[in-house]
């Protein structure tokens, strides 16, 4: 029998958690629409807002300021694209700009448009938060979009710091959280940003569901993105994901309760840079002295390029990824590693290696083995 494979792909998307397969199976059996008055009506009404005060509770947001979507892709797209109301008396179809770090998600740069400011960040991933305060100064407020922890690098920014800079300037700033629950603690008000958005299958729930969450009750999108019947307190129409919704509660419910996870994989990841680094001492790890999350590494080793390395690794059994996921499958050159001005070897070469909570050393063993056998065919051909 074949030896299971080592899945280390966790930023790109994690298992399902057996706690939100139940919970979506348990919503598939639940007949009612949440918009109906009748009793199956509101029953499917309760599991929903079950998981919204659920979803509310894991980032320490109130449950009325949640709005359910199908995912951070159309959150992003929700909040440039619709506006934003309630923060700082404007909203973007009026005066707010739209501004965003260099190194955010391709979503996020998709939905901000073609005219969006672009913030720089320095060598390590870190946004210039100078950079940020002059350009917020030159001109008309923005609606600025900033990651918590970035999905490549792992390296995670000083939001509070970035919040009070985009607030002294009349700006509301929203905050890419996809990559915080289950890594690291995530709350909005100790964040500082007026929303932020998540994506339950990145924390152990399904696929196809995400969440706003606004800081305020008072803030909300300043018009529903999708129309429709009024669902969403009027911010999204069409009938709600139940399934998906009741999988994303139920996620965050189990996220609250692994309190250890994060320290868990701090060892693990430290083991294995240490060991990467011995087994070459080339090795470059991308944004190692800056804030990182405690499951990412990101590396690259001259004389290995990413596109024949994932292959190796996966005929080796073993998921790793070049970066992104959301690229329809290719590998890219990465436009986060370009803004850190990085050497094109690293740009050629970047793996990224994400764990989670359930990942075991002998996983990242196998991975380290199968680096070791590219290691010797590298030195091989050198030597021809």
């Amino acid at each position: 029998m074949a030896a299971a494979r080592a899945y280390l792909d966790w930023n790109a998307t994690t298992p399902l958690h057996p706690a939100a397969r139940a919970a979506v199976m348990a919503a598939l059996d639940c007949l009612g629409n949440p918009s109906s008055i009748h009793a199956e009506g509101r029953a499917a009404r309760a599991l929903m807002e079950q998981a919204r005060a659920d979803v509310a509770a894991l980032v320490g947001g109130e449950a009325e300021n949640v709005v359910f979507t199908s995912g951070a892709t159309e959150a992003a797209n929700a909040l440039f694209r619709a506006g934003v109301s309630g923060c700082c008396g404007k909203d973007i179809a009026g005066d707010l700009r739209p501004m965003v770090s260099a190194i955010e998600h391709a979503a996020v740069f998709a939905a901000a448009g073609p005219d969006a400011a672009i913030i720089p960040v320095d060598d390590r991933g870190i946004i210039d938060a100078d950079a940020l305060d002059a350009m917020l100064a030159a001109g008309a407020p923005a609606l600025v979009a900033v990651q918590l922890a970035n999905n490549e690098t792992g390296v995670v920014q000083d939001i509070p710091a970035l919040a009070r800079i985009v607030h002294d300037n009349g700006g509301a700033l929203v905050v890419d959280a996809v990559q915080g629950p289950g890594k690291m603690p995530v709350d909005i008000r100790a964040l500082g940003a007026d929303a932020i958005f998540l994506s339950a299958h990145k924390f152990g729930g399904p696929k196809g569901v995400g969440a706003i969450v606004f800081a305020d009750s008072r803030a909300r999108l300043a018009r529903a993105f999708i129309g429709g019947g009024g669902q969403e307190r009027g911010q999204r129409g069409g009938t709600e994901n139940l399934p998906g919704i009741a999988g994303m509660g139920a996620a965050a419910r189990a996220v609250r309760a692994a309190r250890e996870a994060p320290e868990k994989m701090i060892q693990l990841r430290d083991e294995f840079e240490s060991r990467l680094n011995r087994l070459a001492p080339d090795a470059r790890v991308v944004s190692e002295n800056a804030p990182r999350l405690p499951n990412t590494t990101l590396f690259a080793i001259p004389g290995i390029p990413a596109e024949k390395a994932l292959i190796a690794f996966d005929l080796d059994g073993v998921a790793v990824s070049s970066g992104s996921a959301c690229s329809s499958g290719k590998v890219r050159a990465s436009h986060v590693l370009a803004a850190m001005g990085e050497h094109d070897w690293v740009k050629a070469g970047a793996i990224r290696v994400s764990i989670g909570e359930a990942t075991e050393w002998n996983e990242l063993e196998r991975c380290l083995s199968s680096l070791e056998r590219q290691l010797a065919r590298r030195s091989k051909a050198s030597a021809a």
